[in-house]
């Protein structure tokens, strides 16, 4: 639809005279008000007489023409007096001069600006319209959402007469066209995801509005779901055949055809998105480039041209990795320069990341596609999971634009391949220590260390011109000493610069007896150990121990707070060190208040430790600290979180206190941003005397595990504790292990997996005389039988997880396994029992307080309730829960509870509403992992075969059955009837 719809057969006011106390609505119940004080307006016929007058703005209706509008061809015998009567009483409760009499008729006058909601609603679809012909769609889509938000519920509503159901009519009409409108412009701007679940409710309770096929058709093929996409032409093409004898309108045949053919002009908008003031959609993310840029002009000329050919009307994808050599080259600094000089040819931002491919760890890919994706835009919501989704998803954005992706520090061509951009007009810049030969179709550039004019022209531009000219030779000393390696150079030119004591030849004296053999570069760690000598041995004792020691930790940056840790100093002391080794460049400064060492000036800084660090055990006392700031901080975040919980008082003790918070979303802030360096230091636990903290470390961190981002790293590190603590021989550890990795498993839907582990666990705490966590794994294991339909065992394993909470003064622990009873109870057919349970749970948690787990409470009732058909109050109790796990990030809980609010609107018929939950839980993502996925589709599929929507309906049917059969989920079966059922029909 082009443009945005204007109200139909309707006439702009003039300017009217103020009156700005009054305000009337008619886009919903006939109201009015005066200073924000409702005003009477009457009996339903004089709203009707109010509704026809304000309808006109302003111009005259005669007294026959509003007998008209309220009776039709059948007035009563005193109409007459009647409109009288009303006009009579409306003058009264109006302010004076509203409503007038003029030539036998009526007409309201002098109302303010945006005194009625139609005039203002009207005002806004035009500035909505102006915005979009100027290409700005988010500020057109804001607008629109404005306008249709004046609308509360039915236009007119309550008001009879022929008059007032004409206009219903027009109204709802104009309003579907401007959702039709809103939503074509959530498509244009990738907003795929969150579209589906709004258009399926609509074209639910509209099915015979080929518009909103349509929309809904390209919506699931732009988010993958091209068979769904062609299942609702087949419900819609039936559907019109059927009720009105008629095919589909010409465009949606053609949709149809455009999909078969996975036509690509499909796969992205036809307009390009418009920046929007609140997600930044045109990143610009690069580093800033170094004021002091010296030589490498024929690779910037190389480079630059191959920039130019992606960015040109015939522009070509390439990707350029030779940036290849070895570490301190100056392969970033050449490639984020070249990039600044081509910005202008990649007008739609420009995207980078460090993917630390030279460290232990390399940055995911999905990971760093969840961070472009955000960047360019995309909602939190509309992220898919899967890596293949992200970079579809990826390239799909980057489709039309013309972006820059600057990938630095590759590991490899597999780390890179999903990261770079599918279409003509984009281009991406790699570096890597490895030359990417596996990587089709890219430029290889290898680059060397400078030439000597340019090294010496670099040392020269750092230290001063001045200083240089009379020392020439020693500067050429000093540079050939540094093997002409950039990051040398730099650092020693640096130090040089910051010594107005120091002459050239101080520096070059102080070089003579280094390692001089960066000029047979075999081993590149070597030469550059070689070179970071240069800059370590100037460091003060004080800035050298910090250097040491934070390299040390293994997480990818670290926080101020957590280095104040590793170094035992205070928060200012800490920070001056650290600023001190950014400006020596030993240092980055990731970001205010983080900090990040270069892969190989981290190696190099161990090196260091094992060499120079004295005592040797300091070492050790170190990454201790380090644990032990986590630990504490971990469990304090998790005693906000779950208040008498007595999960904590059983952790390892530490020296370190941590920080202390008293905002839950604070401590949430924290316990997210320090998800990775959090489960580095838990990994670089195994094998220490620090395992059994570590495994600690874990499991007061287990937010992560159901958070959704961290869900991954979560299981990989608690399936690594699980080896080293079977390899220590440390029996509870590896029982608490084994325990964060059983919650991992159900947290992704591998029950038999999990059950295999809860029972080593449940072994392993009963060993090591482990209440705390035989309590824990009681509890999981009645959430397993659950899932595999043992319910009595579920009883069993609930209530031994119930009696340990209570030994233990572990109330939280308590009401949560008292809480999964009552599904147990379920499960056996005790439903009124069940929901007594759960009340009871219920009530335990709101003892304890507003907390996380309030929310598993207000879960299991509704799960509860919803059996007992109890269906108003079970929707009451999953929206309190809703809102809890909202509060906390908790974002699979979010797609689950929609799940389930799905299932109550199935089971009480509301159809439409249950396809629109279950879309929404689909987008969020499930507890469950794929077997939950399937669950979801399936009962997405009901409800659209419910609805008519058959084609649709066995689309999702087909999808779950893959997903069940992928993991011998018992539900196949289920699934496998419907399809044959529909077959058959």
């Amino acid at each position: 639809m082009d443009g945005v719809p204007r109200v139909p057969e309707q006439r702009r006011p003039g300017s009217p005279a103020e009156s700005a106390a009054l305000r009337f609505s008619v886009l919903g119940p006939v109201r009015a008000w005066r200073d924000d004080e409702p005003v009477s307006t009457g009996s339903p016929q004089q709203r009707a007489l109010l509704a026809a007058l304000l309808l006109r703005e302003g111009r005259t209706a005669t007294a026959a023409e509003l007998i008209d509008a309220l009776w039709g061809e059948e007035p009563p015998q005193q109409a007459l007096a009647a409109v009288r009567t009303y006009a009579s009483r409306l003058r009264k409760v109006l302010d004076a001069g509203v409503l007038v009499s003029e030539s036998g008729g009526y007409a309201v006058r002098g109302l303010g600006e945006g005194a009625l909601d139609l005039a203002a609603a009207q005002e806004l679809a035009a500035e909505a319209e102006k915005a979009r012909n100027t290409g700005d769609l988010c500020h057109a889509r804001e607008v629109l959402d404005r306008a249709l938000s004046l609308w509360d519920g039915e236009t007119l509503a309550g008001v009879p007469g022929p008059y007032a159901e004409a206009q219903r009519v027009r109204l709802e009409e104009w309003r579907l066209q401007l959702l039709e409108s809103r939503l074509d412009m959530d498509l244009e701007q990738g907003c795929h995801a969150e579209a589906v679940s709004e258009l399926t409710a609509l074209t639910a309770a509209h099915p015979l509005r080929e518009r909103l096929r349509e929309l809904l058709m390209l919506a699931l093929y732009r988010s993958g779901r091209q068979a769904e996409a062609l299942a609702v032409y087949a419900d819609t093409r039936r559907l019109l055949a059927d009720e009105l004898g008629v095919d589909p309108r010409p465009d949606l045949q053609e949709l149809q055809q455009r999909i078969l053919r996975a036509d690509p002009g499909l796969a992205e908008p036809s307009a390009p998105v418009a920046e929007s003031v609140v997600v930044p959609v045109r990143p610009a993310q690069l580093p800033a480039t170094v004021p002091d840029f010296t030589g490498r002009s024929s690779f910037v000329r190389e480079l630059g041209e191959v920039l130019a050919s992606a960015s040109g009307a015939e522009g070509r994808v390439m990707a350029v990795s030779a940036l290849a050599g070895i570490g301190g080259v100056g392969k970033t600094t050449l490639a984020v320069h070249v990039a600044h000089e081509a910005r202008p040819a990649f007008p739609d931002g420009q995207l980078y990341v460090d993917l630390q491919g030279a460290g232990a760890r390399a940055a995911e890919p999905e990971t760093v596609l969840g961070s472009f994706l955000r960047a360019l835009g995309t909602a939190d919501s509309a992220i898919p999971d899967s890596l293949e989704e992200r970079a579809a998803l990826y390239r799909s954005v980057l489709d039309g634009r013309r972006v820059l992706v600057l990938l630095d520090n590759a590991r490899d061509a597999a780390q890179v391949r999903p990261l770079l951009p599918g279409t003509p007009g984009c281009a991406a810049l790699v570096t890597s220590r490895v030359r990417m030969v596996g990587l089709a179709g890219a430029h290889l550039i290898d680059l060397d260390v400078m030439s000597p004019d340019e090294a010496l022209a670099l040392f020269t531009k750092i230290v001063g011109e001045e200083r240089v000219a009379s020392e020439r030779e020693a500067a050429l000393d000093v540079v050939g000493a540094c093997g002409f390696l950039p990051l040398a150079i730099r650092i020693a030119a640096s130090r040089l610069a910051a010594r107005r004591t120091w002459t050239v030849s101080v520096l070059a004296a102080k070089l003579a007896d280094e390692r001089r053999r960066l000029d047979e570069l075999q081993a590149g760690d070597l030469a550059v150990k070689a070179t970071f000598e240069l800059g370590y041995g100037q460091l003060e004792p004080a800035q050298a121990r910090a250097f040491r020691l934070l390299g040390l930790a293994d997480g990818p940056d670290i926080s101020l707070a957590a280095a104040a840790a590793v170094l035992d100093l205070p928060l200012e002391d800490t920070e001056d060190l650290l600023e001190s080794l950014v400006d020596t460049s030993l240092l980055e400064s990731a970001a205010p208040g983080r900090y990040r060492f270069h892969d190989l000036v981290r190696l190099y800084a161990r090196a260091c430790a094992e060499r120079d660090e004295q005592p040797p055990g300091e070492r050790e006392a170190a990454l201790s600290r380090l644990l032990d700031f986590y630990l504490a901080t971990a469990a304090g975040v998790y005693a906000i979180e779950r208040p008498g919980d007595r999960l904590v008082d059983g952790l390892e003790p530490t020296a370190h206190p941590g920080l202390a918070f008293t905002d839950g979303s604070a401590a949430l802030d924290w316990l997210y941003t320090e998800a990775s360096p959090l489960l580095a230091a838990v990994r670089q636990a195994a094998g220490t005397d620090r395992l059994r903290r570590g495994v600690d470390l874990l499991w007061a961190a287990k937010d992560l595990a159901e958070s959704g981002a961290n869900c991954h790293q979560y299981e990989t590190t608690a399936r690594a504790m699980c080896v080293a603590t079977r390899d220590g021989g440390d029996t509870r550890a590896e029982g608490r292990a084994r325990t964060t990795l059983t919650n991992a498993l159900l947290v992704s839907g591998r029950i038999q997996q999990a059950a295999e582990q809860a029972d080593l666990a449940m072994s392993l705490a009963e060993a090591s005389h482990d209440a705390t966590a035989a309590s824990w794994v009681a509890n999981d294991r009645g959430l397993i039988s659950l899932h595999q339909g043992r319910y009595a065992d579920g009883r069993t394993f609930l209530e031994q997880a119930i009696e340990g909470y209570r030994a233990a003064g572990n109330r939280a622990g308590e009401a949560l396994s008292l809480s999964n009873l009552s599904r147990a109870h379920l499960g056996m057919g005790n439903v009124e029992k069940a929901v007594a349970i759960a009340h009871y749970g219920l009530a335990a948690h709101l003892d304890i307080g507003r907390t996380m787990r309030l929310a598993n409470g207000h879960f299991t009732l509704g799960i509860a309730l919803t059996q007992a058909d109890r269906y108003n109050e079970a929707l009451s109790q999953f929206a309190d829960a809703l809102h809890i796990f909202e509060e906390h990030r908790q974002r699979l809980w979010q797609g689950t509870t929609n799940f389930r609010i799905a299932e109550v609107h199935l089971a009480a018929r509301r159809h439409a509403n249950a396809a629109q939950y279950a879309e929404q839980a689909l987008a969020l993502g499930c507890i469950g992992g794929d077997r939950m996925r399937g669950n979801v589709l399936a009962l997405l599929g009901r409800a659209l075969s419910a609805l008519g929507q058959v084609d649709r309906a066995r689309a999702c049917w087909s999808d779950a059955l893959a997903l069940y059969e992928q993991c011998s989920a018992p539900e196949a079966h289920d699934v496998r009837s419907l399809l044959s059922a529909t077959h058959a029909a």
